[in-house]
């Protein structure tokens, strides 16, 4: 009797526990998000057309948090799907369009940013008729791809799975398996780490090729020189600091340009933290979804299904925690919103 009453208080115990970690992360998630919206929103400098795509990261990690993560917490701590196969197959397509849409968001904000970078007038010429319409495809796939097993694309045991196991899983079909996990996370996350080589390859040949660096070196061998003409070494001066001088003058002008430059540099390494994040959140459980179907005995414990599940859904709540960090604008926006501080219609110099 007494090993009963310990068992039952070592289980309350723990679905006590459960149900306070994943309400807490359930918060974070709705709060942060609310937050980098409500910065967007009211914060005239981050009304740009660039940050469309960020407000849209931040609607569909806050569907996560608000129609994913509480029936899936509800689901951890019954230990089992009751609340029938209707409602299973409304969760799973939730499940599937919020975070295909949330991953498919870090793709298309890393195509906008290579253009940035690439580009020279795509900044200025950024259009909101070409930001919609990747926001379009983003949200289009997403739904394609959550949408196909509503229209029977299941596997066979899904309503047996469902209404005798208690067990509540996106179609386990091998070929829909395979058609997902790459729609919503292999080949974006190919495309993505592809981009921000190539982002960082044209960062360190702009660094090399800097311009006035010539210049300075010209200057710096003939100053330093202690061999040659005399007058060699006077007109390598002159032309150093000649080409120094007008680009001086070049430079007045493309101040502003510079510090645009300069503030896509840092929203660039903020999104490629993001990106980092991302792939360390979602990989386990895409490696996971893909060995599932194709192998019947390799399923995983359901202690671990359920770590790597939830690692996934926390890369909605780590987003907006990123821009807390690591983007001034939105942690200066985040302080304003916080402590009732004057909003000011101009970004912080950077």
């Amino acid at each position: 009797m007494s090993s009963e009453v310990t068992t039952a208080a070592s289980s309350s115990l723990y679905v006590i526990i459960v149900s306070l970690v994943l309400g807490l992360l359930i918060l974070a998630t709705i709060v942060g998000n609310l937050f980098v919206i409500a910065a967007i929103v009211i914060e005239k400098h981050l009304r740009s057309i660039g940050n469309y795509l960020v407000l849209s990261l931040a609607v569909a990690d806050l569907m996560v948090a608000c129609l994913v993560m509480p029936l899936s917490a509800v689901y951890e701590v019954t230990n089992e799907w009751v609340l029938g196969s209707g409602l299973c197959e409304a969760w799973t397509f939730c499940d599937v369009l919020c975070c295909t849409a949330s991953i498919l968001h870090l793709l298309a904000i890393a195509v906008d940013r290579y253009w940035a970078v690439t580009r020279v007038d795509y900044v200025r010429q950024r259009s909101s008729r070409r930001i919609g319409l990747m926001i379009f495809l983003v949200w289009g796939v997403a739904v394609i791809v959550s949408v196909a097993p509503v229209f029977g694309w299941k596997d066979t045991n899904f309503q047996k799975r469902v209404q005798e196991d208690k067990i509540c899983l996106v179609s386990q079909d091998l070929a829909y398996q395979v058609f997902a996990t790459c729609s919503s996370f292999y080949v974006p996350l190919i495309i993505i780490l592809f981009l921000y080589w190539k982002i960082f390859q044209v960062a360190i040949n702009r660094i090399r090729n800097k311009p006035g660096a010539k210049a300075l070196l010209i200057v710096r061998r003939a100053t330093t020189s202690t061999t040659g003409n005399d007058q060699e070494n006077t007109d390598g001066v002159n032309s150093g600091i000649t080409k120094l001088v007008a680009l001086a003058k070049r430079d007045k002008h493309r101040r502003r340009e510079t510090l645009e430059t300069r503030r896509e540099r840092k929203a660039a390494k903020t999104l490629a933290i993001i990106t980092g994040v991302f792939v360390i959140c979602w990989l386990p459980f895409f490696v996971m979804a893909v060995v599932m179907p194709m192998c019947s005995s390799c399923q995983p414990d359901k202690i671990f299904f359920s770590f790597f599940l939830w690692l996934g859904y926390i890369n909605s709540m780590l987003n907006p925690i990123i821009y807390t960090i690591f983007s001034p604008d939105f942690r200066g926006a985040f302080r304003r919103i916080l402590c009732g501080e004057e909003i000011s219609a101009t970004p912080r110099p950077t």
